[in-house]
């Protein structure tokens, strides 16, 4: 029969929360488009005017 590890003592509320500390969501850096300022994200084509670094890159429709 397999032996199976398993733990020797509970892990404590305190070691298991400082294990989770890097789990919690972040929200998105949202950054003002410097053509029609509406909020996109960063280094992404602008989804309400099309325009990416400075020049048109998609054909919206309005």
């Amino acid at each position: 029969m397999a032996k199976h590890p398993v733990p020797k003592k509970k892990t404590s509320k305190s070691k298991r929360d400082m294990r989770r500390s890097h789990h919690a969501l972040v929200a998105p850096n949202l950054t003002t488009c410097k053509n029609c300022g509406s909020k996109k994200m960063q280094h992404i084509v602008c989804p309400s005017c099309g325009f990416y670094d400075g020049r048109q890159v998609l054909n919206v429709q309005a």
